[in-house]
């Protein structure tokens, strides 16, 4: 008999986290690799909030903390989200995990029982469906097209609706594609939710600051306050702060389902780090304009990655509208060959011979939902990101 739980064999590792682990082992092994698989800003963490967590440290801010988060952080929570997105929430609407993703596990884990369906459009980031799965839970993917630029259209979401579905997720702009709803589009699909009123919405908004061109960011209880009762919005400090290693994530929704979150966490990490906590309330309260000069900063590397993509034989790359992620389709190098003689059957097959042909590191397709395509984190520097385009045209050229 095995000591694994037999839940533990429905899910699998982070295939994100995997990639990075395998492009630093083979540069640990002497190769030249360049890592394109983090989703990371490769942005320091301001210091001002550097600044506030040694503080805090010398201030002696260093014993348990309550549960789900200072009161502080909270409130500094609560007026960021009037400020960003008029919506009003109070305190005890209010939940801080270790990093947005442990907002979303205890959300479900909280709320799934066995035989309940999770929408999720596809592609999705990788820790959707197993956290569902681990919460008892059926993970139900909506496939969307690069022709819609991979954004779900509402009478998919209707056809995926039953009686089992308890909630939505989310993310808009989305990793891995980067796209990003605009109102309108937003809205058309809160008509379908409205009209289901046993479904529940999980939003993952974590890329909310980071938006190009003349996007402006909008969040489902924003655009139809009659959903305001039956959503979670989530959001966190990971990459607008450039604070992935702090890990702080935060989420406000009704009170019943925040003050479950907290049981769950109760029962699991106890509260988040609390000097990480009161880096996060410099980091809401804080100077603001920063954001936006390295979304600018995002914007030009999409501008050179896009087109340099494009430019390479049989990749497609649509232009998103936020995060820092391009999702390509390869299909035109499907059933082709390497110098080698391997062929490529599919985006796991191109995504592993470009890493030992050109040592670049990307992150198949079929791990976010959605085949034939990879994923690029642009989160690198210009001359990084030039090389490894370069790379990738050179091995696309050499497909036959």
């Amino acid at each position: 008999m095995s000591i694994i739980s037999d839940s533990l064999g429905r899910i699998k590792p982070s295939a994100t986290i995997a990639v990075t682990a395998k492009a630093a082992e083979l540069k640990a092994a002497g190769r030249d690799v360049i890592g394109l698989g983090a989703g990371e800003p490769d942005f320091d963490t301001p210091d001002n909030i550097k600044e506030a967590a040694i503080r805090a440290i010398r201030e002696g801010k260093t014993k348990y903390t309550a549960v789900d988060g200072i009161l502080e952080l909270k409130k500094a929570i609560c007026a960021k989200f009037k400020r960003d997105n008029n919506l009003d929430y109070e305190p005890n609407q209010v939940t801080v995990g270790t990093g947005g993703k442990q907002i979303i596990y205890n959300a479900l884990m909280a709320t799934l029982n066995p035989g309940d369906e999770v929408i999720i459009p596809a592609p999705y980031w990788v820790s959707y469906p197993d956290m569902v799965l681990l919460g008892g839970g059926t993970p139900v993917a909506v496939p969307t097209t690069k022709e819609s630029k991979f954004k779900m259209r509402p009478e998919d979401l209707e056809a995926a609706i039953t009686p089992k579905t308890k909630w939505l997720i989310f993310n808009s702009p989305s990793n891995p594609s980067g796209a990003g709803y605009n109102r309108e589009e937003l809205k058309a699909l809160t008509d379908v939710l409205v009209r289901h009123p046993h479904v529940w919405i999980m939003t993952d908004d974590m890329y909310e600051h980071l938006v190009f061109d003349d996007f402006k960011f909008v969040t489902p209880a924003e655009v139809e306050p009659s959903l305001y009762d039956r959503t979670l919005t989530m959001n966190g400090v990971s990459k607008s702060y450039a604070m992935t290693g702090w890990r702080i994530g935060y989420g406000a929704g009704p009170v019943p389902l925040i003050k479950a979150m907290a049981t769950i966490q109760s029962q699991s990490t106890s509260n988040p780090s609390s000097i990480s906590q009161y880096a996060a309330v410099e980091a809401l309260n804080g100077p603001q304009d920063f954001i936006a000069e390295r979304a600018k900063v995002f914007e030009e590397r999409r501008n050179l990655v896009v087109s340099m993509l494009n430019q390479a034989a049989g990749l497609e790359c649509p232009l998103p509208e936020g995060a820092f992620y391009v999702y390509p389709s390869c299909e035109g190098c499907i059933g082709k060959k390497t110098p080698e003689g391997k062929l490529i059957a599919n985006d796991l097959d191109f995504v592993s011979a470009l890493l030992e042909n050109e040592g670049v590191a990307v992150v198949h397709g079929e791990a976010f939902g959605l085949s034939p395509h990879f994923r690029i984190s642009y989160a690198t520097s210009t001359e990084e990101l030039t090389e490894a385009c370069e790379r990738i045209q050179r091995f696309c050229a050499s497909l036959r």
